[in-house]
C-alpha cells in the first residue's frame, strides 16, 4: 500500500533565511506552522503503518489458525490436494511477499520526501546554536539557576532561597538531549563555565530515565559523562573528571579514549597535587567594564526610577506649544534630566502598531552593527530589522509628523533616518552601545546630514518579562511600555557625543519585542535646536 502527499505551501508563508530563525521570534512562530505540517505528515505514515501492521497481524491469524485447528487433525488431513496445495503456495510465496514487502520502505519514503519538501523553513545547526547561546545569556543577564529552566522555572537564588523571576502563564520542561545540545554548544566553544552546569543537568535526567532510549535524541548519558568528564577537567576539577570517567566506563569498558583519560587523571592525582584550574569562570565580553552595570539594571525591571526621590523628574500632559498639541496633548513622563530621557505614554494606537509591524514584517532581515566602514552581524546585537519609508498619507509618514510635533526637530529625510522596526529573537538584545557615531568612519555619516542628535523609539509591543532599555553610566533602566516612546538627546549642544547615552536593550526574557526607531541628524535642525560651545549643554 502507497500513499501519497500533496504539499502546499502557505501562500502567507514567509522565507526565511536559513541561520537566522532564532534572530527573529516572528520566525520562530512561523516555524510552529511548519512544524504542524511535518505533524500531519507524520500521522499518515502512523495511519498507513498501522494498516501494515494490520494486514500482518490477519496473516499470522490465518496461519496460526491453520496451525490450530487444521493440521492438529487426522493425517488424512495432509492428503487432500486443496490443503497441500495451499501449504506449498504459502511457504513458496505468500510467506516472501510478507518478509521481503516493500511497503514499509514505501511509507517511510513518503514521510521522509514530505520532510524534505519542508527542509527549506526548517532551523539549521546555526538556529540551534543561537538559540541555546540565548538561554545561557538569559541564564547569565537575569541569574537564572539552571536547574530551574530545566523544570521550566525561571529562578534565581537570593538570600540563599530560589525566587521566581517570572511564572510564565506557559511552561515546558526541558530533557536530557535538551540540556546535552545546550552544554554540548557551551563546550565546543571551550566555555566551560556554562557546559558543566548544563551537561550536569544532562546526566542526571538520562541517569533518571535508565536505560530508556528515545529515537528522537541525539545525545546519550555515555554523550553527556564524556563532555561533563572534560569540562571538569578543564576547569581543575580533575578528581570529579576521574569519577565521571569511570562511570562511562561502566557502561561502556571497551573505550580506549576514556581509557587513557582516566589513566591521565590518576597520574595527575598521584602527582604533588591536582594541576590548577580557573574553576567556573564566565567567558569575558566585549563589554566586560560595563558587564555588572548592565546586569544589575536589566534585572531591576525599571523599579530605580526615582521620581519621589527627584522633584525634578516629574509626568505632565505636554503640547510642545505647539496649537496642534493643545487639544491632544502628550503623556510625558521625564524619566532622567542627565542624560535628558523622556518617556511619552500612548504614542501609538494599537491599529498603528501592528500597521507599522505588518509593513515591517516582508522585509525584516538580520539586524547589524558598525564594523569599521561597514556594516556586520554581530551576537551582542540579536534581532531582525527593517527600514519603512512613508508619504504624508501613510501611518510611516503620520508618525514622522507626530515625533516632529513632539521634538520641534525636522524629521524628514535625510535629516532624519528612514523608520527602521525591529523584532527580537531568543534571549534577543542588544550589548551597550552608542546611537550616535563615534568615528568618523561610521556608517551613520554616509547621509551626510552629520551625526544623530537623537534617538526616538517607539515600543509598539509589550513583554512580559525583560527587554528593558539600560541606561549604563547614567544608572538607569526604563521597562518596555507598550504603545510608548521614549527620547533622549545623544549629543551635546557643541556637538559632542553624550556618554551617558551608552544604553542597552536587556534580552527578552518573556515575550515578543518589537520597536521601531527614529534617528536625527544634526543637519536640518539649525533652526529648531541651538549650538552651544558650553560643554555641559
Amino acid at each position: 500500500m502507497k500513499f501519497c502527499v500533496l504539499v502546499c505551501f502557505l501562500s502567507g508563508l514567509l522565507s526565511v533565511v536559513r541561520g537566522e530563525m532564532y534572530t527573529s521570534l516572528l520566525n520562530v512562530k512561523q516555524a510552529v506552522r511548519v512544524e504542524r505540517k511535518l505533524i500531519d505528515y507524520l500521522r499518515t505514515y502512523i495511519d498507513h503503518e498501522l494498516d501494515r501492521l494490520e494486514d500482518i497481524k490477519r496473516f499470522y491469524a490465518k496461519v496460526s489458525n491453520l496451525h490450530t485447528e487444521l493440521y492438529k487433525g487426522p493425517a488424512v488431513t495432509m492428503a487432500n490436494p486443496l490443503v497441500a496445495f495451499t501449504l506449498i503456495k504459502r511457504l513458496h510465496s505468500e510467506w516472501l511477499n510478507v518478509v521481503y514487502s516493500n511497503e514499509a520502505l514505501e511509507n517511510l519514503q513518503a514521510l521522509r520526501s514530505s520532510y524534505e519538501e519542508e527542509e527549506a523553513d526548517l532551523p539549521d545547526l546555526e538556529d540551534l546554536q543561537g538559540a541555546a547561546k540565548g538561554l545561557m545569556r538569559l541564564q547569565d543577564v537575569y541569574a537564572l539557576q539552571v536547574s530551574s529552566l530545566v523544570r521550566g522555572r525561571f529562578q534565581r537564588v537570593t538570600n540563599g532561597e530560589s525566587v521566581d523571576v517570572y511564572m510564565p502563564a506557559v511552561s515546558v520542561q526541558l530533557s536530557g538531549d535538551d540540556c546535552f545540545l545546550v552544554g554540548k554548544v557551551a563546550y565546543e566553544q571551550e566555555d566551560y563555565y556554562h557546559s558543566v552546569q548544563w551537561l550536569e543537568e544532562s546526566a542526571r535526567l538520562f541517569r533518571g530515565a535508565g536505560e530508556e532510549w528515545s529515537p528522537e535524541n541525539e545525545g546519550t548519558l555515555e554523550d553527556a559523562l564524556d563532555h561533563l568528564a572534560f569540562s571538569h577537567f578543564k576547569t581543575g576539577n580533575v578528581s570529579y573528571a576521574l569519577s565521571l570517567s569511570q562511570e562511562l566506563l561502566h557502561h561502556n569498558p571497551m573505550n580506549g579514549r576514556v581509557l587513557q583519560n582516566v589513566k591521565k587523571y590518576e597520574k595527575l592525582l598521584v602527582a604533588a597535587g591536582p594541576p590548577r584550574g580557573t574553576g567556573l569562570t564566565r567567558p569575558s565580553s566585549s563589554f566586560l567594564r560595563t558587564r555588572d552595570t548592565y546586569e544589575r539594571l536589566c534585572r531591576t525591571r525599571g523599579s530605580q526610577r526615582r521620581h519621589f526621590a527627584n522633584p525634578q523628574l516629574f509626568c505632565d500632559y505636554f503640547t510642545n506649544n505647539n496649537p496642534a498639541l493643545i487639544l491632544m496633548p502628550a503623556k510625558r513622563e521625564v524619566v532622567s534630566l542627565q542624560p535628558y530621557v523622556v518617556l511619552y505614554h500612548d504614542f501609538v494606537t494599537d491599529t498603528e502598531a501592528e500597521d507599522i509591524k505588518s509593513l515591517a514584517q516582508p522585509g525584516l532581515r538580520r539586524s547589524v552593527v558598525a564594523a569599521g566602514e561597514k556594516q556586520a552581524t554581530a551576537d551582542y546585537r540579536i534581532s531582525k530589522s527593517a527600514w519603512l519609508k512613508g508619504s504624508a498619507q501613510s501611518i510611516v509618514g503620520k508618525l514622522d509628523q507626530r515625533i516632529s510635533l513632539l521634538t520641534g526637530l525636522n524629521v524628514k529625510h535625510p535629516y532624519g533616518e528612514y523608520l527602521q522596526v525591529v523584532n527580537y529573537g531568543i534571549g534577543g538584545h542588544y550589548e551597550p552601545h552608542f546611537d550616535h557615531a563615534t568615528s568618523p568612519s561610521s556608517p551613520v555619516f554616509k547621509l551626510k546630514t552629520g551625526n544623530r542628535v537623537a534617538t526616538f523609539m517607539i515600543y509598539l509591543s509589550p513583554v512580559e518579562a525583560g527587554g528593558s532599555t539600560a541606561f549604563i553610566y547614567a544608572n538607569f533602566s526604563v521597562p518596555v511600555v507598550e504603545k510608548a516612546a521614549i527620547f533622549w538627546w545623544n549629543l551635546h549642544r557643541n556637538g559632542e557625543g553624550n556618554d551617558d547615552t551608552l544604553h542597552a536593550g536587556c534580552p527578552v526574557l518573556i515575550g515578543d519585542k518589537w520597536v521601531a526607531n527614529k534617528w536625527i541628524h544634526e543637519y536640518g535642525q539649525e533652526f529648531q535646536h541651538r549650538c552651544s560651545l558650553n560643554p555641559q549643554e
